[in-house]
């Protein structure tokens, strides 16, 4: 009796790593024995960078989104172009615009040398989201490891499934869906753009064309932004702490100030996004916790797992 006692214990406790269709699951302790210091490797990397560019916060957040929403979070969005492999970086989301790249490889030449071939490239996008949005004072939460990297990309569904700084509530709502993302996980996730630097291509169109939004801001980001030419130009998504997590961009949204013309939507008469987003704006707390929940959320979107691709060791090209 006693042995079948511990025999149904090892079951259960090997069925808690097992996800409902069989795959090995993920685990906030997955390097705890293999790279015990993976964790501190990227927070220190991360807070290294930050202090020296602070715009580098929103850009390594972004890339963890913008692999995420490509076939599942699998650092595919960090594959170099060869002549058998067709990137996602020159898709037109990506083009100008994901940076963070060196980061990303500072990162991984350090736990190569203190753990060779052990933490995927699509983890340490994962953990460096995660320590971007900490240091620049938002919430945290358990980053759930043990993804592995593609062997491949996809530069057409980078296309189709990245959400368009132009895209209306609908469409909005059509690119999470289909990444198993709720409408609450929308509008806390888009939170993010709290922090960042948006390119004048990205929000021309809104400042000169859209109605929803408040003239001396419109104003202002003229200035920045002409009609034509200097599609570089920057300016940060939230004027007012661009460099701080915070929920003054729901704020912003409350007073026509969204940058993009996809912030706005957000806010424009759609009873369920308005209520949240007036949440959001009188509860930081509330958008704090919804926010590390879309997080979690999203980094579990179809993960490699197990003996599925591979550990890169160079996160810019395929072993």
């Amino acid at each position: 009796m006693a042995s079948y006692n511990i025999f149904l214990l090892v079951f259960i406790a090997a069925g808690a790593f097992l996800e409902a269709n069989g795959k090995l699951s993920l685990s906030p302790t997955h390097y705890s024995s293999t790279c015990p210091n993976a964790l501190s490797i990227v927070s220190e990397t991360v807070i290294e960078a930050i202090n020296k560019e602070t715009r580098i916060g929103a850009s390594l957040l972004r890339l963890h989104f913008h692999d995420c929403f490509v076939n599942g979070c699998d650092a595919s969005i960090l594959l170099d172009d060869t002549s058998s492999i067709v990137g996602e970086k020159m898709a037109g989301p990506n083009n100008n615009s994901v940076r963070g790249f060196e980061v990303v490889d500072d990162i991984k030449a350090k736990l190569e040398k203190a753990c060779p071939g052990v933490v995927s490239c699509a983890d340490i996008l994962a953990l460096a989201a995660h320590d971007s949005v900490v240091y620049l004072g938002g919430p945290s939460w358990k980053v759930s490891l043990g993804r592995r990297d593609s062997t491949t990309a996809n530069r057409t569904d980078a296309n189709t499934f990245i959400p368009s700084p132009a895209a209306n509530l609908s469409g909005l709502i059509a690119n999470f869906s289909v990444q198993g993302l709720s409408f609450r996980n929308l509008v806390a996730l888009s939170g993010s753009h709290t922090i960042g630097l948006a390119r004048c291509t990205t929000f021309r169109s809104r400042i000169y064309n859209d109605t929803i939004i408040d003239s001396s801001f419109a104003n202002s980001l003229k200035r920045r932004c002409p009609v034509s030419g200097n599609d570089n130009n920057l300016a940060p998504l939230d004027l007012q702490t661009p460099t701080l997590f915070d929920n003054l961009y729901y704020k912003n949204l409350l007073e026509k100030k969204g940058h993009l013309h996809s912030d706005q939507e957000l806010y424009s008469g759609a009873p369920a996004a308005d209520f949240l987003v007036e949440k959001y704006a009188a509860d930081n707390d509330a958008f704090f916790k919804d926010f590390a929940r879309g997080m979690i959320k999203m980094g579990r979107i179809k993960p490699l797992i197990g003996s599925e691709g591979e550990v890169r060791t160079n996160c810019r090209k395929v072993n």
